[in-house]
């Protein structure tokens, strides 16, 4: 019988991309979000990309009811936990809305699957739960805390918590999966990242300068200690970071409590991937240096060495495919899914 995996969050920019890539592998998936940063026709196209169907369920991750429903009407091999707020500056401005969100949705979430004897959990874990100040080439053993903004420490106490969660009941198959910078698109253009009102992240910044709905790019920052003065990311396929997810789910066959970096390992400025972005698709970018962001680390990046060991997974995609899927996505959609 083929493994039903709940994707929590799975509307969303990255949740879609390893919904393709879950139904590309075989796998049924069932899907929660509440549509609070995404849009339900990015399912749809998901499902027109691999002629495949999924279930959606539109709930929010803190709504206990929701998971009775789920569990009680679908066999659920494993969920891979997505859903969560992400803006870094929003989380500075609301923090009990990140925490309330976040950790007590998680909460909620493993009260649930534990009720319903469900033990296999991936997290989206991300590089912000890394102290930055500690070095610059990240391995899973690098020190982690002091984050720059609620939204990392609501990532650092779920880890901190699902540790907890492992050390009281081993039965339990927990991979936490520390992303670094996800970019690009699916490559048929049909879905992408579709950020509500202004973009946190580069890429989507300019791909709307490039599709004429900005009039520049703001870079924050060129007189970090970097060669070009610009901070230093490594930044991933959105597909590449996908298929990190599939190598995990077999990863939950063995009962343990496993982390991972999921990045390239090739760090590029944001200069870099400005002009990576021009040559790859033929076009000039706008741009204006503005003063840095408060928090912003000059420059770090992944070792992702175990995954490759361990998972059998590594980054194959890079910067100039990332630059031209995210193009194809935004000039074949320039209003996003609206």
């Amino acid at each position: 019988m083929k493994k039903n995996i709940l994707v929590t969050g799975g509307a969303g920019y990255i949740g879609s991309h390893i919904c393709v890539e879950l139904l590309g592998q075989g796998y049924d998936v069932t899907v929660m979000d509440n549509l609070a940063n995404s849009n339900e026709k990015a399912l749809r196209r998901v499902e027109e990309i691999t002629g495949k169907k999924l279930r959606f369920y539109e709930a929010d991750i803190r709504d206990r009811s929701a998971y009775d429903e789920i569990f009680s009407q679908n066999e659920i091999y494993g969920v891979i936990h997505m859903a969560g707020l992400k803006a870094v500056g929003e989380s500075v401005r609301k923090p009990l809305a990140y925490f309330d969100n976040n950790v007590s949705g998680t909460i909620v979430l493993l009260e649930k699957m534990k009720e319903h004897h469900i033990k296999r959990i991936i997290f989206s874990s991300s590089a912000t739960v890394y102290d930055l100040t500690q070095g610059e080439c990240l391995t899973e053993k690098s020190p982690i805390g002091n984050s720059t903004s609620p939204y990392g420490r609501t990532k650092l106490v779920i880890e901190q918590m699902l540790a907890d969660l492992y050390h009281s009941d081993a039965r339990w198959s927990i991979v936490m999966l520390r992303y670094f910078n996800p970019i690009g698109a699916h490559v048929s253009g049909r879905i992408g990242e579709d950020p509500n009102g202004e973009p946190n992240n580069l890429m989507p910044y300019i791909t709307q300068v490039a599709v004429g709905k900005r009039e520049k790019l703001n870079i924050f920052g060129n007189d970090y200690d970097t060669p070009d003065g610009t901070c230093i990311r490594d930044y991933i396929h959105v597909m590449d970071l996908a298929g990190g997810h599939s190598k995990a789910v077999r990863k939950l066959e063995e009962q343990g409590l496993f982390i991972y970096n999921l990045g390239t390992g090739q760090p590029q400025s944001v200069l870099a991937v400005v002009h990576a972005f021009e040559k790859a698709n033929g076009l000039k970018i706008n741009y204006a240096i503005a003063p840095r962001r408060a928090g912003d680390a000059p420059k770090y990046y992944a070792n992702a060495d175990k995954a490759k060991t361990e998972l059998n997974w590594e980054a194959e995609r890079g910067i100039e495919d990332m630059c031209r899927d995210s193009w194809n996505w935004q000039k074949n959609n320039p209003e996003g899914y609206r």
